[in-house]
């Protein structure tokens, strides 16, 4: 491993966040190591002294996050029914209690950001009519990365709703094959998927527009080679915020997967998450829900917290500085 490379992680990236983070004036979050860690993993819930959901619990939990929270746990099952909510503005809440989907209306015509599993794909279906839309009316579909517990319902969305597939470069042909990305750091771990037609492969600095409704794809590779995150700005009468439901970015992989034996592929993992860091974030979301610890800041009713982009990309350098130590490639 190149040292420069390695000292481009965390040292770099958390000097550019911090610069970031106490640039944010609309509300102070502490740039402590704890609350890095809290967003990029989860761990701000578990241990959480007191937890449990009894009414004191979550007496300040709004009334349209109480179904979710109640039902659902931090890191909870994939295909474990969940109950649909507003996030903000006209992005809707539709997957499971353990993978997210994100819904975006539009009188113009939906999109619909992940489908889950092949089974979570039905829940999700299910939740996107709870909330009074009718699925057919979903133009795009987009995926984050390209692993069947975000992308393997894809098949069946498509057959539900005719909906047209959005795939970055190197995901495109995992979708229309079916069959992992060679340079996967999990390539042979997973079973094929049911193979979709790619309806659009996205060009350097294109954006999704339905109506009024623009999305900005940020290249994010690393958890696997084609993952996305996504940037859009959701309005509630005349106050805007940015949302952005950025990829999972956890430096997982087989056994025999050294990262420091690919280094431009290390490169890549660092410069999304730069890109990541740097964006206008107030609500940040992930495929994972407990990623972004988000039943945490539905029970507190913090779901609006600038700066977060920042420190999930600070804390997920810091994993893959871990795994890099883990590998024996920092001295």
């Amino acid at each position: 491993m190149e040292p420069a490379l390695f000292g481009k992680s965390t040292l770099a990236l958390s000097l550019t966040f911090a610069v970031l983070a106490c640039a944010t004036t609309e509300k102070t979050i502490p740039d402590s190591r704890e609350s890095v860690e809290s967003i990029a993993d989860g761990s701000g819930w578990q241990p959480f002294p007191g937890a449990s959901k009894d009414a004191a619990f979550l007496e300040r939990t709004p009334a349209e996050f109480l179904p979710f929270v109640k039902a659902c746990n931090p890191w909870d099952e994939w295909d474990k029914p969940a109950e649909p909510f507003r996030i903000h503005g006209t992005t809707f809440y539709v997957g499971t209690c353990g993978i997210a989907a994100i819904f975006i209306a539009d009188p113009r015509g939906h999109v619909l950001i992940d489908s889950g599993t092949e089974a979570g794909a039905k829940i999700v279906l299910g939740n996107i009519r709870k909330l009074g839309f009718e699925p057919k009316d979903i133009v795009f579909l987009l995926h984050s990365h390209e692993h069947f517990d975000h992308v393997g319902g894809h098949a069946l969305i498509v057959e539900d709703t005719g909906a047209g597939v959005v795939a970055s470069v190197k995901s495109s042909a995992v979708l229309a094959s079916g069959l992992s990305h060679p340079q996967d750091p999990q390539y042979g771990m997973h079973d094929p998927l049911q193979p979709v037609l790619v309806a659009k492969i996205l060009s350097a600095g294109e954006t999704i527009r339905v109506g009024e409704t623009k999305l900005t794809p940020i290249e994010t590779p690393g958890h696997t080679p084609g993952a996305l995150s996504w940037q859009w700005e959701s309005c509630e009468d005349d106050v805007c915020r940015s949302i952005v439901y950025a990829d999972s970015l956890s430096p997982v992989s087989r056994d025999d997967y050294r990262f420091t034996d690919h280094p431009a592929y290390l490169e890549a993992y660092f410069d999304g998450l730069e890109r990541l860091g740097r964006l206008d974030c107030d609500i940040l979301l992930t495929p994972h829900p407990s990623h972004s610890r988000m039943i945490k800041r539905m029970r507190t009713n913090t779901m609006i917290e600038p700066a977060s982009c920042a420190y999930y990309a600070i804390g997920k350098a810091r994993d893959i500085e871990e795994r890099i130590r883990k590998e024996g490639g920092a001295e």
